[in-house]
């Protein structure tokens, strides 16, 4: 905190963004003068209303939250800066950013925040010696428009910034590259560690990818950075999304990796030249609870769109090395073995899901599961166990879920079930381009 004081008081800062994470996965939170940040804020934090973790995604006030209501009076939380997660935006004039958990008023932690559901299971890892390392690869499609025509045109027949499919394309890269460059090196000064930018298949889909960190890190920077990609895409003139499944074509993904550690650095999955008991005992976990936790890799009703045979989206619940038609995939050895979940989309939020992930994982070291032979071929046509198809279908699986209520607690499982009731009472009441089209004449 000292070095943002004193460029604070050097006058190189002059904005500081106070946020937290909420449901949907977004910042949220305040710009504060600097001067107003040093003598009112550091030390003492800030505060904000409590709808702001019991909201839709259109800020809507929603009843059936427990921690929020108008019978309450919708009183507010308090932001508790992280000192870990100061870093300077510089595509932004003379700004920094501190990121927040959340406690309430008598300093007890808000249980239901996306941060702390996932401290408390990094908690569970750290009793057992360990840390718990991740990635996340999220994929997102440009467009040559603004966001705000892309609202006017009711966000249809945009133009992509590129018109076929750019998977592994330099050339096609190159013709976006003043947008992705400016998100790498802006990314890189905000502190997270750039690997590269590749095309995808999508019409103007790309990846940026940034290198593993410990699991709160990790989440951290992914909530940094679809916030900034989206503000620079807009200096550009352009917009990007990170919707799960755009159109008919492929969706966006949101791979995450995941490994374990020994505090001391001493590797948990792997010794003499193969898997550890250990390993295979997480994996299988995560197998086990992937219908329960679907919930929290694909939180929207978009999110099952994507879930389609050949989409190189997993339909079906196995696991295979190197196997992408598979939910589960292992890759790597030595140093370098982790697990990567294929589930999620590209609006995942990833405090839950990786929260999920290590609470499936540590169920199945804590009940010793068994890992089953790895998939060979092609998991769409292996008769495996399918992923849930529907937010209904994954909002049963989490509610009734014993192993979630388990390791997440009914409240933290309440509030997320109340959020996917929300949206799918939204959704039934909605009237679609779809049936209008095949029904305004012809029924």
């Amino acid at each position: 905190m000292a070095a943002l004081v004193e460029r604070i008081d050097a006058g190189l800062v002059d904005t500081v963004v106070v946020a937290f994470t909420d449901m949907q996965g977004r910042l949220q939170g305040k710009r504060l003068h600097g001067r107003y940040f040093v003598d009112h804020v550091v030390g003492h934090g800030t505060e904000g209303c409590n709808y702001l973790l019991a909201v839709d995604v259109d800020m809507n006030t929603v009843g059936g939250y427990a921690i929020s209501s108008w019978e309450q009076g919708y009183g507010d939380m308090e932001f508790v800066l992280d000192e870990d997660t100061i870093r300077l935006l510089t595509h932004l004039p003379a700004t920094a950013l501190v990121q927040c958990d959340l406690v309430w008023p008598d300093g007890s932690p808000v249980v239901q925040s996306p941060r702390t559901i996932l401290r408390r299971q990094l908690d569970r890892v750290a009793e057992r010696g360990w840390t718990a390392l991740s990635g996340t690869e999220l994929e997102f499609i440009a467009f040559d428009t603004t966001y705000e025509q892309a609202h006017t045109d009711g966000y249809r027949d945009l133009t992509p910034v590129n018109q076929y499919n750019v998977d592994y394309s330099i050339l096609g890269t190159t013709r976006v590259e003043p947008l992705l460059r400016d998100i790498r090196n802006h990314m890189y000064a905000a502190g997270l560690d750039v690997e590269g930018a590749k095309g995808e298949c999508n019409f103007g889909q790309h990846e940026i990818g940034f290198l593993y960190a410990e699991a709160m890190t990790t989440a951290d920077n992914h909530a940094v950075y679809k916030n900034v990609a989206k503000e620079i895409a807009a200096q550009h003139g352009q917009a990007i999304t990170f919707m799960a499944k755009y159109d008919q074509r492929e969706g966006s993904s949101c791979h995450i990796h995941l490994s374990l550690r020994a505090t001391d650095g001493g590797l948990v999955f792997w010794e003499d030249g193969a898997r550890t008991a250990l390993y295979d005992q997480f994996v299988a976990g995560v197998l086990a609870t992937a219908a329960d936790f679907t919930l929290l890799y694909a939180p929207n009703i978009n999110s099952y769109k994507r879930f389609a045979d050949g989409s190189f989206a997993p339909t079906t619940i196995a696991w295979g090395l190197d196997n992408r038609t598979c939910a589960v995939r292992l890759v790597g050895h030595g140093a370098g073995a982790r697990m990567e979940n294929r589930i999620p989309g590209a609006d995942v939020n990833p405090y839950l899901a990786l929260a999920a992930m290590i609470a499936g994982g540590l169920h199945g070291i804590e009940q010793g599961l068994e890992l089953e032979e790895a998939l060979v071929g092609n998991a769409y046509t292996s008769g495996k166990p399918q992923v849930p198809s529907t937010m209904t279908a994954a909002r049963e699986a989490f509610a009734t879920s014993r192993v979630a209520r388990e390791a997440l607690g009914d409240e933290v499982v309440d509030h997320y079930v109340n959020m996917a009731d929300v949206e799918l009472a939204a959704y039934r009441a909605a009237v679609t381009d779809w049936e209008l089209r095949r029904g305004f004449e012809r029924l």
